[in-house]
């Protein structure tokens, strides 16, 4: 089992901070916005196993920092891979990530709130895929690492998400023109339960997650485990084929190095 004085420091991009059995997991670089990159990717994939692996977490709030969930948003002109070289070995590193980032925070078996503080422009599913979601007023959602701006499939587990909450063909027109989502947009939708000001969506989420906590941990994990089933079984059903897919367009033409 996970110790959390082993891993509680152990990460770049993510703040960990618990108190009464809940845990905050504060996304970030640097104290500010996460600048999403395949360093992140294969963090946050490690990180959350060690949470999913420590027992003592209870509850378990994601939410990004200061103004912003996650971006940036991609600039079409720029390397979008960063890191790791486009080679079979490479793509398979980025592959193994990918899937491993979706697998670990499903692997979590406790019950996850998910604070968009603002504008999510990368991995809005890790927030969306947590049991209740709660948005800054002035949130907003959308896809800019894949087909629109960039020359990336959106079958990193993305697709799965928004199709799965918002309908097929809602879901694909997003993904293939680039909408973004407003807040209320969100809401409306049922993507997001909760809109409220930027300042008071911590203390909301630590309010709901003391009331869940009052639950006991084998009705808290084994609710955890029914509410994600629908989710989870897609997951394993297509995620490793639709990377595949990813991965194929991505060497159709060279792009430089990959991350």
């Amino acid at each position: 089992m996970a110790k959390f004085d082993e891993y509680c420091s152990k990460y770049r991009c993510v703040k960990l901070e618990r108190r009464e059995g809940i845990l905050q997991m504060a996304l970030h670089t640097g104290g500010g916005p996460l600048r999403w990159d395949m360093e992140a990717q294969a963090e946050l994939a490690r990180a959350f196993a060690d949470v999913g692996a420590d027992r003592e977490n209870r509850l378990v709030i994601l939410t990004g920092t200061g103004n912003e969930f996650s971006g940036p948003r991609v600039d079409p002109d720029a390397e979008f891979f960063h890191g790791a070289e486009l080679t079979p070995a490479g793509v398979h590193d980025i592959h193994w990530n990918a899937r491993r980032l979706m697998m670990s925070l499903l692997d979590i078996e406790v019950p996850m709130i998910g604070v968009v503080n603002g504008p999510a422009k990368r991995h809005a599913e890790l927030a969306l895929m947590c049991d209740i979601v709660i948005a800054a007023d002035d949130a907003s959602f959308e896809d800019t690492a894949h087909f629109h701006l960039g020359s990336i499939v959106p079958g990193d587990g993305i697709n799965i998400v928004y199709t799965m909450l918002m309908g097929l063909n809602r879901a694909r027109y997003l993904m293939l023109t680039g909408e973004v989502l407003s807040a209320k947009d969100a809401k409306d939708m049922g993507l997001v339960a909760e809109l409220m000001p930027r300042d008071k969506l911590a203390p909301r989420s630590w309010e709901l997650a003391r009331q869940l906590a009052k639950k006991s941990d084998t009705l808290l994990r084994c609710t955890r485990s029914v509410l994600t089933h629908p989710l989870r079984k897609l997951m394993e059903e297509g995620l490793d084929y639709f990377l595949t897919m990813e991965m194929m367009a991505t060497l159709e033409k060279p792009v430089g190095k990959a991350g």
